[in-house]
């Protein structure tokens, strides 16, 4: 059973942003899939059990960009 949690990540503008969000956060452990929505700044991420959070966040900051 696959656990879906989804963020919002603000500050994103082109689709460069996307891919540095996508490619961070598909680096947390335990990560089976990361869809980024520029327009509305939804990030959703599939994962074998739950992710911690402040792990998403760290990602989405290593990227440049913040949680909502």
């Amino acid at each position: 059973m696959s656990e879906i949690q989804t963020y919002t990540v603000t500050g994103m503008t082109c689709g460069h942003c996307v891919a540095s969000v996508t490619e961070e956060v598909q680096e947390i452990p335990g990560v089976q899939d990361v869809s980024v929505t520029l327009e509305s700044g939804s990030v959703t991420v599939t994962s074998a059990a739950p992710i911690d959070d402040a792990a998403v966040r760290a990602a989405v900051e290593e990227a440049g960009y913040q949680l909502a």
